[in-house]
């Protein structure tokens, strides 16, 4: 070894979440060697009112010292905050698969619409404490965040600044979504992202990693495991039974992800004669503009280009505001799929007021629900939710799909973690309600003999 490798080796690394430490969203990890930083995600807070306040406060580092960000996949709690940070000054490159840059653009797009938006709402109508409200930050910030983006390819080792080498491999999970493998002053930590689910039809499966010292792990469903049945099957069962009462059913669905697996599974119905001849709506504008990376990045799934046409146009797409609201007051029997995947807003919101009250209708849950959401409130059986300043009674029925989540179990997360050769050191549990962080801490230290720890936010560790 020479000495400048043994002096690279010796260096002070350490690693702090800024983000993702005991609740599920606002991921950011951050890694400092000397005066250099690397951020791997950029996530909004979401839930919990004090979680979301998060989103205001400063973070615990100057945007303006990170030197890159690496991103695992697009979804707004480990995206959602990058045009915040290149408002506060961050200007290096964001790192990402060339699928995470395509459908960040998307998403990021929207989410500075929407800030915009609930500020002007706020405004409007006086109903807040800070005059003016502000956005978190707008669409220029979120053009900016998007023009730093630098992509790599699947599987190859690229140099990124401060002397690290980052590697992505496939997580599954959504298009685009990658594990990062970051070797920098002698160590090598390899961080999860979102880990998909096995034989998922849609995506492929997470690619093993060989080695790392140490691994940053997600545990969003560390503490439980998936039903073992068909979700084609009680998809069908839960639709025969609304449309038979005259209802309609009512999908709340992550516009990125959950959205094509759903229609996947309905195009795979009805192809086979299961489902009945009602009108199928993806009525969320966002949602049919996520369905275009699919056909851009045919490798990165397991669709073959014939199905992916096929259910995309079995659906009604509906950008329109004025067909959204005939769609609500429509009383026919119909499927609706709507953002946002736990009704904290968009139309999902406007569907749930028209059919939420009424008995024969079905909503239906097809994932993680984040405390403080009108989703979590939904799934845990709540007879109210506030919607638009209105108590909304849920008297529809309620279907937990929760087999249809774009996120691995507790087993599934295992299975994923015995794919290494060499033990890490040390493995930080993250991205996890208290409960599932140290349920899979703990399985991770009998089961693997690894030892674990979950980080406290801003706690700071040398590697």
């Amino acid at each position: 070894m020479s000495s400048g490798e043994r002096g690279a080796r010796e260096a002070e690394l350490t690693f702090c979440a800024l983000g993702a430490a005991g609740t599920v969203t606002g991921s950011k990890h951050l890694l400092q060697a000397g005066d250099r930083r690397i951020l791997v995600d950029c996530g909004l807070f979401q839930g919990v009112k004090n979680l979301r306040e998060l989103n205001w406060a400063p973070l615990a580092v100057d945007p303006a010292g990170i030197d890159a960000v690496v991103v695992t996949h697009a979804h707004l709690d480990h995206t959602g905050y990058l045009p915040r940070l290149v408002r506060d000054g961050f200007r290096g490159p964001i790192v990402s698969t060339k699928a995470t840059a395509a459908v960040a653009d998307i998403i990021l797009r929207d989410s500075a619409a929407i800030q915009e938006r609930d500020a002007d709402f706020l405004n409007r109508h006086r109903a807040t404490r800070h005059h003016p409200a502000l956005p978190l930050y707008d669409s220029d910030d979120a053009r900016r965040a998007l023009e730093l983006f630098v992509t790599h390819p699947f599987g190859r080792e690229v140099d990124e600044p401060g002397g690290a080498t980052v590697t992505f491999r496939r997580a599954g999970h959504i298009l685009g979504a990658a594990t990062v493998d970051l070797a920098w002053q002698g160590r090598r930590i390899v961080f999860t992202g979102d880990l998909g689910r096995y034989d998922d039809p849609v995506m492929l499966d997470p690619e093993p990693v060989p080695s790392a010292d140490y691994l940053v792990m997600e545990s969003t469903y560390g503490d439980r495991s998936h039903e073992q049945v068909d979700p084609a099957a009680t998809l069908a069962e839960t639709i025969n039974a609304t449309v038979d009462r005259g209802g309609t059913v009512v999908i709340p669905a992550f516009a990125v992800g959950r959205a094509q697996t759903l229609l996947y599974y309905l195009w795979q119905l009805r192809s086979a004669g299961k489902l009945p001849a009602v009108p199928i709506y993806l009525d969320s504008p966002m949602a049919i503009n996520a369905s275009d990376p699919l056909g851009a990045y045919p490798r990165d799934h397991r669709l073959p280009p014939h199905v992916y046409q096929d259910m995309c146009a079995m659906a009604t797409y509906t950008r329109d505001a004025e067909e959204s609201k005939r769609i609500s007051a429509s009383r026919d029997p119909k499927v609706v799929i709507s953002a946002s995947g736990m009704a904290t807003g968009g139309r999902i919101l406007h569907h749930l007021k028209a059919f939420a009250p009424d008995p024969r209708n079905t909503i239906v849950v097809t994932g993680y629900q984040v405390p403080g959401t009108r989703g979590r409130s939904i799934a845990a059986g709540e007879r109210y939710v506030k919607i638009h300043g209105e108590w909304v009674p849920i008297n529809a029925h309620v279907a937990n799909l929760q087999m249809l989540s774009a996120h691995a179990d507790a087993d599934e997360l295992l299975r994923w973690a015995r794919g290494f050769v060499t033990a890490p050191r040390r493995v930080f549990v993250v991205h996890g309600e208290p409960q599932a962080a140290d349920t899979l801490r703990r399985r991770i230290d009998h089961e693997l003999g690894w030892p674990a720890t979950v980080p406290r936010q801003n706690q700071l560790f040398t590697l």
